[in-house]
């Protein structure tokens, strides 16, 4: 009870010290409650809104997925026949059955040619109007469709695009261009995570999703009363026989939950590893702050022993401020985290994914895992300061005012870094010299863990020696109040490297992602240069969509100032090599001959423009060792949607290559020989060559041929296609960028606790020096300065250390064909400059307090 009340006494008397490390807590736990509670909330919204529209039994072509997803490598959707809707109706347990067709491979443009596409990476759906879609969606505004001028568009893509009754709009796929008016707009009566849809009438949906009538892509089955639907798909299966794809409503419903899973999980267990950093810094700044209230409170301490405490009461009663700590942060973190998730929900809205605070989902294990990382995390930080004041002994504490260094204690510290950081050097050079990525990247893993491990323990060591250095080339010119700053940063060189470690594993992690992204596009870019033979590259600007209708290439083709026109056909396939193995569903790219001079793939046997004889192929070499494959090796190759060929292989390809990496080619005439026409896949992409002296004027003629007709198709030079690639890379960055944001505001939060304590540990000096004439003007820069150089500290590890891992993570992928190495100095070199700044932004509150002391008083502090 005496511990307790000494604890609560001490936390309450401390409040003010202890909130920067609250708030650590409390972002960190904060960001892994907002996570979880995001995350179940997009799976409650994705749960409700497959429920309510899968219909009891769907029946569906056998070749569809069971996703209910269209796109195909011809760009129209499976089909089943119209007949199969009358054998349905007739099954016993049926109450009634729909024939609908949908398609998601379909862009949809208004009559400016603006694309009404998701921003937010939802699909585009045009189907037919039906009554399972009328059990979700309420025509709020005009009619359904009716005929094949008239179109309606659910309220929200309505909405977004600023679209009327009335207004023209374009659908665009493979068949062609149809044209209709808006007809009517209907209103989602669940949370629409963000898909376009539109609807025609029935025939015209045929007509120009599938280009026939008398065939539906699905036909949406209810049950009779009191027939279940486990029941009514053995009787729909049993009058169909097994030639279709027949799911419940559960299927379906789990289907694509497991499909939207896969993508929530992955952004699920991304924030919550940042949030992993953000703790992992948050540790620095709670031991921080406990070893120096527990320093400030050696007397104190020292009475307690004298008059009876236990080493283990002392003990206690230092965790014990711990737990309180953890508790309020943890509790006001788990608020916090409630209010994220709700921002982040508006965030997806600004992006068109609605979703609904109706389906805010907050599990009990939400605030449970919360709470209990928050107080483990702060209880465990707290320990060593707490043992250490158990050790202080009562003669020890009374005679001196601060607790005593342990010489041995750090000398033993300092050796287990230096074998950490050497085994993790160790590390890093195994993983550089690896023969093969695989193995090469567990090296690296651990070689990051350790000299990450490595430079934290270490810290007090280098602090000692690093801010003398930048002490000689930042702070002298400041004269007196320079040198202060400096001998007031090597003070207590364990704080000086806690603080800087703290700012480190943040700027650690932005340096190697710079570095590895800079040399990503630096790789790419020198492989185009290197590689590609053609002038432009015609590719859909949808990853959804992903195909080019014939038209498209025709006017391509047709364009003036062309010297050569290369398409490029994707397509599947059933290998069986010659080592008596049959690889399922295979890759294989039929191209013109010409690609083998738009793109310049180095060979390691035979010539590559041999691949495109007839009954012809390549393989790349990895592919030909795993295979026992040489030139003139015969592969058996069963087309999708075709026959069986049995082809020569005539070339082997490099593997150490980035562009086309792991392709197999064969020429279009070899795949037009074995696939029938209404079995083709479409270009993926076309390649196109200017004739001498035209590329400006191609380029151009290029942009106009397609702009009206084809607004889905996007045509690039060879710069276009680095900048696309450079803003692909770059955005993803930024967004890794933000996220590590939260690790670098804690660790900002590290430096102004220090600082702030310090200050007030140093109250009696700051006194005496204002009575023998230091100014406040001086003694506030005298605060900035040690803050800067702690800053700039932490930012020399960060960034070498962080260079050194994204050096190393580049020689793997160097063996991936990713050959140059380079290093972003404007963005290492921000970055440097702006730990100036935080260092700077972040004393300003504890220059100011102490500037605001009174003189005597502090002198009087004992």
């Amino acid at each position: 009870m005496t511990v307790m009340k000494t604890s609560m006494r001490n936390f309450f008397a401390h409040k003010g010290r202890m909130a920067l490390s609250a708030i650590a807590v409390l972002l960190s736990v904060a960001f892994v409650c907002g996570t979880l509670v995001f995350t179940d909330t997009m799976n409650t919204t994705f749960d409700k809104l497959f429920q309510a529209t899968a219909s009891d039994v769907t029946v569906s072509a056998k070749g569809s997925s069971d996703t209910g997803e269209t796109t195909s490598r011809t760009g129209k959707p499976p089909v089943i026949p119209a007949s199969v809707l009358g054998e349905i109706r007739k099954a016993q347990g049926v109450k009634a059955a729909e024939g609908t067709v949908f398609s998601t491979s379909v862009t949809v443009v208004d009559a400016d040619k603006d694309k009404l596409s998701p921003s937010s990476g939802a699909p585009t759906i045009v189907g037919s109007w039906n009554g399972n879609d009328a059990r979700t969606m309420k025509i709020t505004s005009g009619a359904a469709p009716k005929g094949s001028d008239q179109v309606m568009v659910d309220a929200d893509t309505a909405d977004k695009h600023h679209l009327e009754l009335g207004d023209d709009i374009g659908m665009i796929n493979v068949l062609g261009t149809h044209h209709a008016r808006v007809s009517g707009i209907a209103t989602f009566t669940v949370t629409n995570p963000g898909a376009a849809i539109f609807y025609l009438d029935t025939k015209t949906a045929q007509q120009n999703l599938v280009g026939r009538t008398g065939v539906y892509t699905n036909v949406n089955v209810t049950a009779a009363k009191g027939v279940t639907d486990a029941q009514l798909k053995k009787d729909v299966t049993a009058a169909l026989g097994h030639g279709y794809k027949v799911q419940t409503a559960k299927e379906v419903a789990d289907a694509n939950q497991k499909s939207v899973q896969s993508l929530l999980n992955v952004m699920k267990y991304a924030m919550l590893g940042f949030a992993g950093i953000a703790f992992l810094v948050g540790i620095f700044l709670i031991i921080n702050t406990f070893s120096m209230l527990v320093a400030q409170r050696t007397r104190e301490i020292g009475l307690m022993r004298a008059i009876g405490s236990s080493r283990g009461q002392v003990n206690r009663s230092v965790l014990v401020e711990a737990l309180l700590l953890g508790v309020i942060g943890s509790v006001l973190g788990v608020g916090a985290g409630v209010g994220i998730a709700v921002g982040l929900m508006k965030l997806m809205g600004a992006t068109g994914m609605h979703l609904s605070t109706d389906d805010l989902t907050v599990a009990w294990t939400t605030p449970v895992l919360g709470l209990l990382l928050g107080v483990i995390v702060t209880v465990l930080s707290a320990y060593l300061p707490a043992r250490r004041a158990g050790k202080v002994s009562p003669m020890a504490a009374l005679r001196d005012a601060g607790a005593p260094t342990d010489a041995r204690a750090g000398l033993v510290r300092a050796l287990i870094g230096l074998v950490l950081t050497g085994a993790g050097v160790a590390s890093l050079y195994a993983a550089g010299t690896a023969d093969k990525a695989k193995s090469g990247s567990g090296m690296l893993g651990l070689g990051v863990v350790l000299t990450l491990i490595g430079f934290v323990v270490i810290g007090p060591l280098l602090a000692g020696g690093l801010v003398r250095v930048l002490g000689a080339v930042m702070l002298r010119i400041f004269g007196p109040v320079g040198r202060m700053a400096e001998r007031n940063a090597l003070r207590n060189p364990r704080r000086t490297g806690a603080t800087g470690a703290a700012l480190m594993i943040g700027l650690a992690l932005v340096a190697c992602l710079s570095v590895v992204g800079s040399s990503m596009v630096a790789s790419a870019t020198d492989q185009l240069d290197k590689t590609v033979g053609t002038d432009f590259i015609i590719q859909p600007d949808n990853p959804q969509n992903g195909l080019i209708a014939p038209q498209a290439v025709k006017a391509v083709k047709d364009t003036p100032g062309l010297t050569r026109v290369t398409e490029y056909r994707p397509a599947l396939a059933d290998f069986t090599t010659p080592d008596g193995q049959t690889l399922k569903d295979t890759d294989i790219t039929a191209a013109d001959p010409t690609y083998a001079t738009d793109l310049r793939k180095k060979t390691v046997a035979g010539n590559l423009k041999d691949a495109y004889l007839p009954d012809s192929m390549s393989v790349h070499e990895k592919f030909a060792k795993a295979h026992d494959i040489h030139l003139g090796s015969k592969i058996t190759v069963a087309f999708k949607e075709g026959a069986t060929a049995h082809l020569t292989v005539r070339a082997i390809t490099s593997s150490d290559e980035v562009i086309d990496q792991g392709a197999k080619y064969t020429s279009l005439a070899t795949l037009k020989k074995y696939v029938p026409a209404d079995g083709m896949p479409l270009d993926a992409l076309v390649f196109a060559t200017a004739k001498d002296g035209q590329q400006a004027a191609a380029y151009k003629a290029l942009k106009a041929a397609l702009h009206d007709d084809h607004p889905e198709l996007t045509v690039r030079d060879q710069t276009d296609y680095k900048q696309a690639l450079k803003d692909q890379i770059g955005q993803l960055l930024n967004m890794i960028y933000g996220l590590l944001a939260l690790a670098i505001i804690v660790a900002v939060l590290g430096v102004v606790n220090t600082l702030a304590l310090s200050v007030v540990e140093r109250t009696r000096e700051i006194g005496l020096m204002r009575a023998i004439g230091l100014s406040r003007r001086q003694l506030r820069r005298m605060i900035r300065l040690e803050s800067v150089v702690i800053a700039v500290f932490g930012a020399v590890l960060g960034l070498g250390l962080g260079m050194g891992w994204g050096a190393t993570a580049q020689k793997l992928l160097a063996l991936e064909g990713l050959k140059v190495l380079e290093i972003p100095w404007p963005t290492i070199t921000a970055v440097f400059i702006g730990s100036a700044f935080v260092g700077l932004f972040a004393a300003l509150i504890p220059a100011f307090r102490a500037g605001r002391m009174n003189v005597l008083n502090a002198i009087a502090t004992d």
